[in-house]
């Protein structure tokens, strides 16, 4: 069998792995491992396991990873999400959908500290499905909201996701964390616009609040200031160099934890969870990693990728339509997949073709624009269906909404991540303005 046809066929047998609920690091590992196998020998693939598993971790900069993860976890068992719900409550509450409106403006905040999706929808659900349900809003909205809401957590940096993405591409995580700021606002933005119009084309959906006092919201911004901070200094930070991204994560590591104690009242338990739950997260991203570097080795022996790359170059097709390809096929593979392991499979097969396109930009522009872009193909994925985690994380929360109502609930909000890509995809300048990568 040629090389190129066990790349393509190292590619079907995983997706068809995946596709029967086998863990996604199991089946990279397994197929890649086979692959590399069928290229190299058996031999060779020992040898390859021993230095890579070391040469990957034993990298002090891999360490950013589990702080960040550990400073998401300090400010959940903190209870920094009921800070920040409640100081969004105080100044988008009187809003029509206000509710909701403070939802998502208190994911955006929690994400810039969570790196996590599913963490940001998560712990704010706690604290804000218990609220609008007993507002009277409806299931679909109240869901919906939440499930769309959780999605800012892995764009608005630090976003975990970002990290994996500059550590294969080899780019600066500073970049790729101030690029992201500009999509995240607009995110933020048209998801609140979306809950405003599915108030108005839904009547009876969102009752009104009264309007918080100005000593109400002074109150509850006070009490929500340390996010804004430890954000700013991290990706401030970070960009400007005063510290490498592993320095920068520990910073913001402990800052949260000296806040959690001192504001939310973290104790030993609290703390002891959150290194357990941080350290438990890291060893499945990292084996995640290490599956999918042995399986982009066994594909780049293929030579799949770059044989795939000179073909799509010799397309009598333009760059832009090639992209609208690629991030389809992002969208529909996250309908069925997880996201960090949908980035980790697929990169080793579209970096090289990116590569191969001339659109006009530098590399490292190219890497970064498409990081983003990436990012957000990913971000649907979380609220499509039938395999968006969000979904049914949120389905698992309120029992008695059915699936769906709250597949309803994400419309809207997947129509205006559609529009995002598409407007990021045309405007690079969007994602590459903040960076100085124009």
């Amino acid at each position: 069998m040629e090389r190129f046809d066990i790349g393509l066929l190292m590619f079907a047998c995983t997706l068809a792995i995946i596709a029967l609920r086998v863990p996604v690091a199991a089946a990279m590992l397994l197929v890649g491992g086979a692959g590399y196998a069928a290229i190299n020998g058996w031999s060779p693939l020992f040898s390859t396991l021993k230095t890579m598993t070391y040469s990957k971790f034993a990298n002090h900069s891999m360490a950013v990873l589990p702080l960040f993860l550990l400073m998401g976890e300090f400010a959940t068992h903190g209870g920094m999400n009921t800070r920040l719900f409640r100081a969004a409550l105080s100044w988008f509450g009187h809003w029509r959908g206000g509710l909701a409106v403070a939802t998502i403006g208190g994911c955006a905040a929690f994400g810039a500290i969570s790196g996590s999706s599913l963490a940001t929808a998560a712990t704010m659900s706690k604290v804000a499905l218990p609220e609008m349900r007993r507002a009277g809003y409806s299931a679909a909205l109240a869901t919906g909201t939440l499930a769309a809401g959780g999605t800012l957590g892995i764009l608005i940096p630090p976003s975990i996701i970002l990290v994996i993405y500059a550590v294969y591409t080899e780019q600066s995580v500073g970049a790729l964390f101030v690029a992201a700021v500009i999509p995240g606002l607009i995110a933020t933005a048209q998801y609140m616009l979306t809950v405003a119009a599915y108030s108005r084309l839904v009547p009876g959906s969102t009752p009104a609040i009264p309007r918080a006092s100005w000593g109400e919201r002074i109150a509850a911004t006070r009490g929500a200031w340390p996010i804004a901070l430890i954000f700013g200094l991290i990706v401030t930070g970070i960009y400007r160099g005063w510290f490498s991204p592993s320095e920068g994560a520990a910073v913001g590591a402990f800052l949260m934890l000296l806040f959690a104690v001192l504001q939310g009242g973290m104790r030993t338990k609290g703390f002891v969870d959150s290194v357990l739950s941080a350290g438990l997260t890291s060893a499945m991203i990292f084996l995640i990693m290490l599956s999918a570097e042995l399986f982009s080795a066994a594909l780049a022996l293929s030579q799949m990728p770059t044989e795939l790359a000179r073909a799509v170059a010799g397309l009598d097709l333009s760059p832009w339509t090639i992209m609208l390809c690629v991030l389809l096929a992002y969208m529909v593979l996250g309908c069925f997949m997880e996201s960090l392991a949908m980035v980790l499979l697929t990169l080793p097969v579209f970096i090289p073709m990116l590569l191969s396109l001339d659109l006009g930009m530098s590399k490292d522009a190219t890497l970064v624009w498409f990081g983003i872009l990436v990012l957000m193909s990913v971000e649907i994925g979380m609220i499509t269906p039938p395999f968006g985690l969000n979904l049914f994380l949120i389905n698992s929360l309120a029992k008695d909404v059915p699936m769906k109502e709250t597949y309803k609930g994400v419309l809207g909000f997947c129509v205006m991540d559609v529009m995002r890509i598409l407007l990021i995809l045309f405007v690079p300048a969007l994602a590459l303005w903040l960076p100085g990568l124009q």
